[in-house]
């Protein structure tokens, strides 16, 4: 079983889980259960299924719930972009932090995929 606490990976989606959380609470109400959850469970996704492929015990397992933490990252890539572009308040360091999460997610599936 893999420690997920040792993986960058994770260490990124834990930190952009908790600004989602912060930046979200800034929505207007009629957000909050539109967008602003959306990106809270993409973003909660992706660290959640980083824990969870660290206790699968198949290589095959541990690439799959990779791939949906990416998918889940590149998913809250498009909703923090989407946010901005409504004016909604989400800051340039968020947006940096889902881009750094995707590129290490990539990263780390094509170094066990090869």
């Amino acid at each position: 079983m893999r420690d997920h606490t040792k993986l960058r990976a994770f260490e990124l989606a834990e930190e952009v889980s908790l600004l989602v959380y912060r930046e979200t609470r800034e929505f207007p109400p009629e957000e909050r259960f539109g967008l602003a959850s959306q990106m809270r469970r993409a973003a909660v996704s992706a660290a959640s299924n980083i824990v969870e492929d660290c206790a699968r015990k198949s290589e095959g397992d541990y690439l799959r719930f990779l791939d949906m933490a990416h998918g889940s990252a590149r998913e809250l890539e498009f909703q923090v972009g989407l946010s901005r572009k409504l004016g909604l308040p989400v800051t340039q360091a968020l947006n940096a932090k889902c881009v750094e999460l995707s590129k290490v997610l990539n990263g780390l599936i094509s170094s066990l995929s090869a």
